[in-house]
């Protein structure tokens, strides 16, 4: 850097540190730092232009306001370089005409500062905080072309005419400025030893909230705070969980993008990325964050930074051809004209859906615009250089110049341009608004101390006029409490207002162009917004979807990636049995014990009741084979009546013969009881019906078993007198003594503690099972267990007589039938144990019904087959041969 860009950037500070002292000095009324500022002030010091709008007045407020902007320069890499050459781009909106419009309906007010002429001090700030600083202190400290109104010690006393009629700058007590937040920071600091107060009406930082820091500061902007958390409401809202921010890299950007991750805490949203903007390496900022938008599935894309930055990252976009993202806008550029006309923004950025700072009208602006003229206001630069731009033609020539001179018919009435387009005030109105709040201070303090209204005639005064200390004015400023004249009501929360703003829409028009379109509101906390109008980035009234996962539907439950952000999840259908109807949810819920899940999974219906019917197919099989058996018995049942007085059915008690079988047919009958819907008596007769069955069925073989043991012995010398002891009479005794046994079990059991009809819900599935409980273990027990010891004494008794010497030895047929008998009865207890619901009691079913056939199919069959097919061998002296 070169000395004299050194000297350049190192004057202004130096020389603001000087005049802080000379003022420093004189409010403490001492004389040397008197002579500091005396010399300071006269000598004009460098200005970043001459450009400034003056009325004198009884009280003069200071305006530090934006003519103009220094253009940006960059250097061989695309980076912006430090330069030092003057503003020369007007700033196309009427900020300081707003000072002179609110100062004049002020002063023709016959309520609002009464008797006292407000004036104005308007100088040119150039967006430029050095340059800022400089202008502040100059307001602060007051210029004077003559340099000799300070030398005098009366000064102040001197009277209110005295000041209208010498042409002076006098100190102002108040500034109206602060374009930006690192300005209005630097100024406050810089103003807060002499309690100067500052209302700026764009700086935003929340930082400028803090008293502690900033007292002499306050603002007609909300702080950006609100603008972040209005942002993460619509994000809300429309049900976008997948957000992208590119944001400047300052506090203005990384405020934002905390409030609005403190906003959406909760709240299911996410941000894919974050990206800075430097303005120094604007063109690579802009780069990475254009590849990183173009390669995101985030669609909705909150952009908090200033409009230069978001012009080149559109470009950047524009470049890689990346369109169909929905751009959430910042105030720092949702309203600027120069993306809304730029082609390039048309092409990336359709659909935009901003905040905007809130707009008013003001009675009468729009005129005053569209009056001015620089013939009549000979000393306004700004207007004689703006007319240079619109018109190109020199007002009031006074010499030679490259253009020609105007001809007084030029006129604002029928341009259309954003300096006099008064439809969406927002700036502007926040600086009128500034001076009206600076007018309602001055009006309380300088309100006489006898007076009970406030309400006071142009004529009336107080006796004397006194000076404006700008500590009194602070305090004043601070209790502000009034009604503009547009009827809304202002006053100040600490350094800040009630937070309201537009809602904003980028919309095309018929002629293919971007036009601002306001489609809602922000008061506070509340948003009120008109859904129907907004117009998408896809073109269409659809609210774009922006999602890194779709939500889980009903039925299903969402699990997080493991490493990735909560929004990005997978989503897995609820276990049978569980339930979620509603949309994203994380957990299943199960269903009550008597309900199961539906195939959706979405709602718990009703268990069915399940138990074996006639109609399924295990049950109509089952009762199929039963009544085979039925059938097959009765047949037997027929051959044997039939050939009763032959020598095969005769032989060993035929009797007894008959007897099995009208048990055998029992056994097939008892177990169609099994099937079907289970009731109270169902369930008692069932268990009763099956146990006397068995018992009479294997008390005949037991019987039958014994009478071939004695017929067998009575062949023996000395053992006729046994055969007599078991006659017929003895064995149909022996049968029924054996069957009242079980009689007398089931009795005792169904007495005490019967089967009952119970829903067995232990089995999770779409199905309840209506079974028959057994309420007492021991009971069943006994039942089979007396089954089972018949059987099994007539198997060892069998198997003792199975090698008789008679050519028909009915023993072997009864060992071969209580094997298979007590083999399926040894098999069917842990299949019973192991088989659920129904399925159990189709084990038993089976069992009864093999057991049964067993025993028909080996004791009758082959009697049958020599009955019928074989009479040569129904002879008794074929069968007792040996």
């Amino acid at each position: 850097m070169s000395w004299l860009n050194l000297l350049r950037t190192v004057w202004p500070f130096a020389a603001s540190y000087l005049l802080l002292v000379g003022l420093l000095g004189r409010q403490l009324g001492l004389r040397v730092g008197f002579q500091v500022i005396h010399a300071l002030t006269c000598s004009r010091w460098g200005m970043s232009g001459n450009q400034s709008l003056f009325q004198n007045g009884d009280v003069v407020i200071g305006g530090l306001l934006m003519f103009h902007h220094q253009p940006p320069a960059l250097d061989d890499d695309f980076k912006l370089k430090p330069h030092y050459k003057a503003c020369t781009g007007l700033v196309p909106y009427p900020l300081q005409y707003a000072i002179v419009f609110a100062v004049e309906e002020i002063n023709n007010s016959t309520t609002l500062l009464p008797g006292v002429k407000l004036g104005y001090r308007i100088v040119d700030s150039c967006g430029r905080p050095p340059w800022a600083l400089q202008a502040a202190l100059s307001l602060v400290g007051g210029e004077s072309s003559s340099c000799t109104l300070y030398d005098t010690p009366d000064y102040p006393a001197k009277s209110k005419e005295e000041y209208r009629e010498q042409r002076v700058d006098p100190p102002v007590p108040l500034i109206i400025g602060g374009v930006s937040s690192p300005t209005a920071k630097t100024l406050s600091r810089t103003l807060r030893p002499i309690s100067t107060p500052l209302i700026s009406y764009m700086a935003s930082c929340p930082c400028l909230s803090d008293r502690l820091q900033f007292p002499n500061f306050f603002r007609t902007i909300p702080s950006d705070i609100y603008q972040a958390r209005a942002i993460a409401q619509l994000t809300i809202r429309f049900k976008w969980t997948w957000i992208g921010a590119v944001v400047t890299n300052n506090d203005y950007g990384h405020m934002a993008v905390k409030v609005f991750q403190e906003e959406v805490k909760g709240k299911e949203v996410c941000l894919a990325f974050i990206e800075t903007l430097q303005r120094e390496k604007i063109v690579s900022d802009a780069r990475r964050a254009a590849l990183t938008i173009q390669a995101s599935t985030a669609r909705v894309i909150l952009i908090f930074s200033s409009y230069p930055n978001v012009r080149d990252l559109f470009m950047q976009l524009a470049k890689m051809n990346v369109t169909g993202r929905q751009f959430l806008a910042s105030e720092a550029w949702s309203t600027s004209n120069v993306l809304l006309q730029d082609p390039v923004t048309k092409k990336v950025a359709s659909g935009v859906l901003g905040v905007a700072i809130h707009s008013s009208s003001i009675r009468g602006f729009q005129n005053y615009l569209r009056s001015l003229n620089p013939i009549q206001q000979p000393n306004d630069d700004f207007l004689q250089e703006y007319w240079k731009q619109e018109f190109g033609c020199i007002p009031n020539a006074t010499s030679a110049s490259s253009l020609p001179p105007c001809s007084g018919t030029e006129s604002l009435e029928d341009i259309q341009h954003p300096f006099t387009d008064t439809s969406q005030l927002r700036m502007s109105y926040n600086v009128y608004l500034a001076v009206y709040a600076a007018a309602h201070a001055l009006h309380s303090l300088l309100s006489c101390p006898d007076t009970e209204t406030l309400q006071r005639s142009r004529s009336s005064s107080c006796s004397s006029f006194k000076p404006i200390k700008p500590m009194e004015l602070l305090q004043h400023l601070s209790n502000v409490n009034f009604t503009t004249p547009q009827g809304q009501r202002f006053y100040f929360q600490g350094a800040d207002i009630p937070a309201k703003y537009d809602l904003i829409n980028w919309q095309k028009t018929s002629h293919g162009l971007q036009k601002l379109v306001l489609i809602g509101r922000v008061d506070g906390f509340d948003i009120l917004l008109n859904e129907s109008v907004i117009q998408w980035s896809t073109g269409s009234n659809q609210v774009p979807v922006s999602v890194c996962s779709e939500s889980c539907p009903p039925g299903t439950r969402k699990a997080n990636r493991k490493g990735e952000a909560l929004c990005c999840f997978d989503c897995f259908p609820c276990t049978k049995g569980e339930i979620n109807n509603r949309t994203g949810s994380l957990y299943c819920e199960r269903c009550p014990s008597e309900f199961w899940s539906n195939a959706e999974r979405t709602a718990c219906i009703p268990r069915q009741l399940d138990f074996l019917s006639f109609n399924e197919t295990l049950g109509t099989t089952l009762t199929s084979a039963a009544i085979s058996g039925v059938v097959v018995t009765a047949v037997v049942f027929v051959v044997f009546l039939h050939y009763r007085h032959t020598p095969m059915v005769r032989a060993n008690n035929s009797e007894l013969s008959f007897l099995l079988l009208v048990s055998l047919k029992l056994c097939f009958l008892c177990s169609l009881v099994f099937i079907g819907r289970p009731s109270v008596w169902s369930c008692r007769f069932q268990q009763a019906a099956f146990g006397i069955s068995f018992v009479l069925c294997v008390s005949c073989l037991q019987v039958k078993t014994i009478v071939v043991l004695a017929a067998f012995r009575s062949a023996q010398p000395g053992a006729k007198a046994l055969i007599r002891w078991f006659g017929p009479g003895q064995q149909r005794g022996s049968v029924c003594l054996l069957t009242c046994v079980q009689i007398i079990i089931c009795s005792a059991w169904l007495s005490l503690s019967p089967p009952v009809p119970r829903r067995d819900l232990g089995f999770q599935g779409s199905k309840v099972t209506l079974e028959c409980a057994m309420a007492s273990v021991v009971g069943f027990s006994l039942v089979l267990g007396y089954i089972g010891l018949l059987a099994c004494t007539c198997l060892l008794l069998a198997f003792l007589a199975r090698k008789l010497p008679d050519n028909f030895n009915e023993a072997k047929l009864i060992t071969f039938s209580m094997l298979i008998f007590c083999a399926v009865w040894v098999a069917f207890v842990p299949a019973y144990v192991s088989s659920p619901g129904k399925y159990a009691v189709a084990v038993e079913i089976f069992a009864i019904l093999a057991s049964s056939y067993g025993l028909l199919l080996c004791i009758f069959a082959p009697k049958c087959f020599i009955i019928l097919l074989r009479p040569e061998k129904n002879t008794k002296k074929h069968l007792m041969s040996r």
